[in-house]
């Protein structure tokens, strides 16, 4: 069974991407789109869940059968040199966590890391235009799985275009021994709009993917049932001061002095800090004062105030501010004593 009839067959099952709580839009043209077999890229902040979601994709795989020859050719159809110049080649299962490749955007990312390099002493040994002389990079060990690409807007131009024949036509040039090579795996790619230190993407590229749209958790209770999910759980953190600790991070993406907004990471920081902070005072649970001691260190590395707050405030003293304004709007201040000292 083919990528695209596997996926097919998994989401006419039901919510199959289930590590991402909610986000029923995005997980629906994510689906839709495994099934055309598009290559996509998820567009949004940081720290919402798009390389959970990539990787929930991979989970998905089945397991397979390969040759262990570093291009993961297909017992049935061997394509790369070593396949095809030797008779026995060792054999490998791959469950589908293990055919999940990552690659991080870099300005530093340079297309040899994607394609492969001469390996020097492999060359002096077989010389360097020999076929045992190539390392495969990761646009070849992805084959057969799942390649995500994370903030590929980060990478160079040079690099942006060493993907264009393969995202085209499922093809690899190894071009020092004029060779093609068919790879078959799922591109998945992330960028970040905010990032103002990136590279632009080509149009010629852009036009070979579908970008799905991803924000911010969409409803308080959903933000918080990924909280609990995914925090670690230390002390006793009520659940009324749970939602109004995660309403917070939440007041602060609206808020329209700041242009760059706090993460899913942000809040679950706070549910972890606080409840550390009660720890260490030796409290049997979490109080507003606990959260307060928090904010800042958690919170104001986090936002970016427009230039007509910055300069009149810093971002510690605005995340200070605000969070005094905010305890006494929901009536927390009168809390500060729950969770004392056992």
């Amino acid at each position: 069974m083919n990528l695209k009839d596997h996926f097919k067959s998994v989401f006419l099952k039901g919510d199959a991407l289930s590590s991402i709580i909610g986000q029923a839009r995005v997980k629906k043209e994510l689906a839709s789109a495994l099934i055309a077999g598009r290559n996509v890229i998820i567009v949004g902040p940081p720290g919402i869940g798009k390389t959970t979601l990539a990787k929930n994709v991979a989970a998905l795989l089945p397991e397979v059968t390969v040759n262990d020859c570093g291009y993961n050719c297909l017992p049935e159809t061997p394509m790369c040199p070593k396949c095809l110049s030797e008779s026995s080649i060792k054999k490998k299962k791959l469950l589908g966590q293990e055919r999940f490749v990552r690659v991080q955007g870099s300005p530093d990312l340079t297309p040899e890391d994607l394609l492969g390099d001469i390996e020097p002493m492999m060359a002096l040994k077989f010389g360097p235009l020999s076929e045992k002389a190539f390392t495969p990079g990761k646009l070849f060990t992805a084959n057969q799985g799942i390649l995500f690409f994370d903030e590929l807007n980060r990478c160079p131009e040079k690099l942006q275009n060493s993907l264009l024949q393969v995202l085209e036509e499922n093809t690899l040039t190894i071009g020092a021994h004029d060779m093609d090579f068919k790879v078959n795996f799922v591109f998945i790619g992330t960028m970040n709009p905010d990032d103002k230190t990136t590279e632009e993407l080509s149009d010629v590229l852009m036009d070979r993917f579908d970008f799905i749209y991803m924000g911010y958790p969409e409803t308080l209770d959903i933000e918080t049932e990924i909280v609990l999910n995914n925090g670690n759980k230390m002390i006793q953190f009520e659940k009324e001061l749970l939602i109004s600790t995660v309403r917070f991070v939440r007041v602060l993406r609206e808020d329209d002095n700041i242009e760059k907004k706090p993460s899913v990471r942000a809040t679950l920081g706070l549910y972890e800090r606080a409840q550390a902070n009660a720890i260490l005072r030796k409290g049997k649970s979490v109080n507003v004062n606990d959260i307060k001691d928090a904010v800042i260190s958690v919170l104001s590395h986090r936002i970016r105030l427009k230039p007509s707050s910055r300069y009149l405030v810093s971002n510690k003293e605005y995340i200070s501010e605000q969070f005094s304004v905010f305890c006494k709007n929901q009536e927390l201040d009168h809390k500060d004593t729950r969770g004392a000292s056992g």
